[in-house]
């Protein structure tokens, strides 16, 4: 039986709920290190904290796309997973910037950290199962679309939840310099606002998406469903030993394709893990000219706090973040509304070689603009004074946007044509390891890397990330594209 396609309504629906994920996602790449920061952190160690994202990623989303392949109940297979998952995450968002408060039972930077890990894993629990529930309703004539409208979606919550500390602060007019041990206010708020929306779009998904039943799915898919549900009835019978058994098996198994894709993931996530780590840190320096040593606790208790021009020249550089992140965000929009037809034309693997050598280019180019000399900036919504080489780092972002909107949709259009349908679920979990793995690694080295090879520059870190990118390009050309219906 052949799967209907979908109308464009029918696609912007099912992948909404991304919209209100990546705001979050983007408050969280844009802020938490200033968050961290502010409540104690220093340099050199926010890449280790920033461990709990990966980590609670390669735990959660195998689990989620295995549990998500065998639900099926009045809501669906996939949306229960979305609900639940963002019901927490907003909850988690608004505790987060509110960690000074409990400062009388634990010490805050430590309830930050784990309510950061809480909020991360419930973003993989509502992320995970919307890439397979593409997979599932769109036919694979629509894949490049599905995938496309999913990543502008996405990209237009990035904009929306980067320019958001900014816009409370010049536009709304909340102080965004941070007092010792709290979060600014404007953070603060941003994240209230920022997990009110994530909550509004998945319920906008889980109404107005209805997933197919069973017999269809199976039927769509090429499937024997009495033999998918006798097996499924296997399945519930084994023991716990033998579901492990059967998972690593089943990793084993994996198709050669997602191996060869897990070199370019690597490559890619290396760099986007210091990108998010150390921008606000790297801008502040090199451009804002913050000291160094204005990033040490030890010396920060020392001079007695922080001084007030330090303490805004850091907020400025962190709202700018924002911006920055908005317009490689809104650069990625731009791109992924060209890049289905793009990938038709030339293929997939031009297209994703091409996205990630522009971001390389990008994140190396970085070092160039230190210019400190102040200039008048209308951004329509508010004018702001800001350093000439702030300004000029809208360029680079060009080329980082080109290769976010790739990163976040070639390898799964590519990917999921190689996928048994009956485990897309799982395999798709597992290719995060993908995704976590280089992070973890990153995390792991990267702050030895900052403070002893670069002496706590930040800007250096961000050009080994554009090495990285270019090598990420490079690997693209070994991957070997394939196509399968089914493993039964």
């Amino acid at each position: 039986m052949k799967q209907p396609k979908l109308s464009f309504w029918q696609i912007w629906n099912l992948s909404f709920g991304f919209l209100g994920v990546q705001i979050g996602f983007a408050l969280q790449n844009g802020n938490v290190s200033r968050i961290l920061s502010d409540l104690g952190a220093d340099l050199s160690s926010l890449s280790l904290f920033w461990l709990a994202a990966p980590i609670m990623g390669l735990l959660v989303q195998p689990i989620v796309g295995a549990a998500s392949d065998r639900t099926w109940n009045k809501l669906g297979r996939r949306l229960p997973f979305m609900l639940g998952g963002a019901v927490i995450a907003a909850a988690a968002m608004v505790l987060l910037p509110n960690s000074s408060m409990v400062v009388a039972f634990i010490p805050p930077m430590l309830f930050g950290l784990l309510i950061f890990a809480i909020k991360d894993a419930a973003f993989n629990v509502t992320f995970q199962p919307f890439r397979s529930l593409v997979s599932d309703m769109v036919p694979p004539e629509q894949r490049n679309l599905g995938y496309s409208v999913q990543t502008l979606l996405i990209n237009i919550g990035a904009v929306f939840g980067s320019i958001l500390p900014f816009v409370l602060t010049n536009v709304v007019g909340l102080d965004n310099a941070s007092k010792a041990g709290e979060v600014a206010p404007s953070v603060i708020w941003a994240f209230y606002i920022g997990a009110t929306v994530l909550l509004g779009s998945v319920l906008w998904t889980v109404f107005r998406t209805k997933e197919y039943a069973p017999e269809q799915y199976y039927a769509y898919k090429g499937l024997d469903s009495e033999a998918q549900a006798l097996a499924e009835q296997v399945r519930k019978s084994r023991s716990l030993g033998e579901k492990l058994s059967d998972f690593w098996q089943t990793m084993l198994s994996m198709p050669k394709i997602m191996k060869q894709l897990a070199l370019v993931q690597f490559f890619s996530w290396f760099a986007l893990f210091i990108m998010w780590t150390y921008f606000p840190a790297a801008i502040a320096q090199n451009t804002w000219g913050v000291g160094v040593e204005w990033y040490n606790g030890d010396y920060i208790k020392q001079m007695g706090g922080v001084p007030a021009h330090i303490a805004a020249a850091k907020g400025a550089a962190g709202d700018w973040v924002g911006i920055l992140y908005a317009g490689y965000s809104l650069f990625a929009v731009m791109f992924s509304l060209v890049m289905a037809k793009l990938a038709n034309l030339f293929g997939r693997k031009f297209v994703y070689s091409f996205s990630l050598l522009a971001g390389g280019l990008g994140y190396l180019s970085f070092v160039l603009f230190t210019d400190p000399s102040m200039t008048h900036v209308n951004l329509l919504i508010t004018q702001v004074e800001i350093p000439k080489g702030a300004l000029g780092l809208m360029l680079p972002m060009v080329g980082v946007g080109i290769a976010w909107a790739a990163i976040l949709a070639m390898p799964y259009a590519i990917l999921a044509g190689a996928l048994p349908p009956e485990k897309t679920g799982v395999y798709m979990g597992i290719f995060n390891f993908t995704i976590a793995a280089p992070q973890i690694v990153s995390g792991l080295i990267a702050g030895w890397i900052l403070g002893s090879v670069f002496d706590n520059h930040a800007v250096y870190i961000v050009m080994l990330a554009g090495a990285a990118m270019v090598l990420g390009a490079l690997s693209v050309w070994l991957v070997k594209e394939q196509e399968v219906t089914s493993t039964s």
